[in-house]
């Protein structure tokens, strides 16, 4: 029982997950994938916070490039796939990241610096793909079932004063 409030404050620091950091000093926010690939030049060089859905994950020999389609962020810097598309780019990040985990559909958020454009293709299509380099990378967890349901954690603290002292604790688990 004396190791009760160390365990509550435990559960409770654990339960409050935040979202991730992203240090946006210096980013312009009012570049988009699909604007840079029509003017490229003014903004090489440029930092950038873009995010969207992977289409695909290639590892390089040193470096690892996923191509993204992009969407507008919200305020946490999580793609809102439910928006706009705002074209695609491409996120080079040194090293191995292992495309299992990178897989087309997930959600990625991405700060880093504009380095060029490079001409492909989609489908048939000629696609001209800004290219970012990433000095940060934020995978995010996968969304919830497509039939709106989701699994919840909830963890209440309560406490009465009427003459005697009482507290509880209670956790939940929905479905």
């Amino acid at each position: 029982m004396r190791h009760f409030p160390l365990l509550v404050l435990l559960l409770l620091v654990t339960a409050c997950a935040s979202a991730p950091t992203f240090n946006t000093d210096g980013v312009d926010h009012s570049l988009t994938p699909q604007g840079v690939a029509s003017a490229p030049r003014p903004t090489t060089g440029k930092s950038v916070q873009w995010g969207g859905v992977i289409v695909s994950t290639t590892n390089l020999k040193d470096s690892t490039q996923i191509e993204v389609l992009a969407y507008p962020l919200d305020s946490d810097g999580r793609p809102k796939s439910d928006g706009t598309a705002q074209g695609r780019f491409i996120i080079m990040r040194t090293g191995y990241l292992e495309p299992a985990n990178y897989t087309a559909g997930r959600q990625v958020t991405a700060v880093g610096t504009i380095t060029r454009t490079q001409s492909g293709k989609i489908g048939e299509a000629n696609y001209t793909y800004t290219i970012i380099s990433a000095r940060q990378l934020h995978l995010w967890p996968k969304s919830q079932g497509r039939d709106g349901t989701s699994t919840f954690f909830n963890i209440g603290v309560g406490g009465s004063s009427g003459g005697n002292w009482g507290s509880g604790v209670g956790v939940g688990v929905g479905f």
